[in-house]
């Protein structure tokens, strides 16, 4: 018979076994064509794999292959170089979708259970710089997720395999740019349009505070150290450039296309065509001004047009982004969300 200490040591160790064996995996591969004649045909199919002992309930992040949103979220290279990124940069707040607790929100897989979502990759990359070539494609490996045990928002990495694929033929698919110099909507009924009046004040009043009170502090303050980390003179000037690039394509100027029905998105733009903010469901649920305002998510979204910013999305939310210009300034200065919470400086900071 064993004694209770022994006993307490094979409890031990089966605890430490259902710790181990509960833990999270996945892993993520692609399929496709080998050869392709016109960027408008490549095409992967991504198939993500639940590869660990857990159930897991993942975000489906529109810059993940759980989003058929034409986000940067393939690495794609060859010996001429990579192409061009032309898609879209979005607005998006995973805590705010985990609060939220929306089904159509979340990829579910049991252990060894796969989801398979496919990629038109020629309406979000354009090849003409780096020409025909055999390209390598690798999926974005991060993916946010809902811990069993804890409730709480988490992240993780997959295992990736990447496709190789020749492409030749038309390089890049064409699209349309707006360079209208009035407001002017689209898809937008009139109770939006007024909304969409009050939100682009408010992004204008907030643009100009910011160019204000940057132009008037070129030493480190509270509020600058918040949101853009360490101070120097070259990263102050860089975003001072981005707010008085705001200034010089008011707001009132854009086009706002309404038609964008995703549930967990604010918004989002194509950078290079400078113009038109897309708004999607979350935008007409949170308010004009405060913290992820419908003002603050217009001076996001603007940042990132390459003739404003040329802004990244490093990281979503206050916490990601306060978090960010602590360890790394240099990111904290091109990322979106830092521009709009140092712009709405909710709660206020001098």
């Amino acid at each position: 018979m064993f004694s209770l200490s022994v006993r307490s040591f094979l409890y031990s160790l089966c605890l430490s076994a259902v710790a181990v064996s509960a833990a999270p995996g996945l892993s993520l591969s692609l399929s496709g064509a080998d050869s392709v004649v016109d960027v408008e045909n490549l095409n992967v199919a991504a198939t993500l794999t639940n590869t660990g002992d857990t159930t897991m309930k993942i975000l489906n992040d529109p810059s993940s292959i759980l989003s058929t949103f034409t986000t940067h979220t393939f690495a794609i290279s060859s010996d001429n170089g990579s192409p061009a990124f032309t898609g879209v940069k979005v607005k998006y707040d995973p805590d705010y979708v985990v609060k939220k607790n929306t089904d159509s929100s979340f990829t579910v897989l049991a252990p060894g259970e796969s989801v398979t979502v496919n990629h038109a990759l020629g309406s979000a990359y354009n090849f003409t710089g780096s020409g025909e070539a055999s390209y390598s494609i690798e999926p974005s490996s991060f993916f946010y997720y809902v811990d069993s045990d804890t409730n709480e928002l988490t992240s993780i990495n997959a295992d990736t395999q990447q496709h190789t694929a020749k492409i030749s033929g038309t390089l890049a698919v064409a699209r349309r740019s707006n360079l209208g110099k009035r407001i002017s909507y689209n898809g937008c009924t009139s109770s939006r349009q007024t909304t969409l009046v009050s939100a682009a004040a408010a992004a204008q009043t907030y643009a100009q505070n910011s160019y204000d009170y940057l132009s008037s502090n070129t030493a480190s303050t509270t509020r600058y150290v918040t949101w853009f980390g360490t101070y120097t003179s070259a990263r102050h000037s860089t975003v001072l450039s981005h707010y008085s690039n705001m200034l010089a394509h008011p707001y009132a100027d854009y086009e706002y296309d309404c038609t964008c029905t995703e549930s967990d998105v604010y918004a989002y733009v194509y950078p290079s065509e400078f113009g038109t903010i897309y708004l999607c469901s979350v935008f007409w649920e949170t308010t004009t001004t405060g913290t992820d305002s419908r003002g603050g998510t217009l001076i996001h979204e603007s940042s990132h047009f390459t003739i404003i910013g040329s802004t990244d999305d490093y990281v979503y939310g206050q916490s990601a982004a306060k978090s960010l210009a602590s360890s790394n300034p240099s990111e904290a200065i091109e990322n979106a969300d830092n521009h709009e919470y140092f712009a709405e400086n909710n709660p206020s900071q001098s």
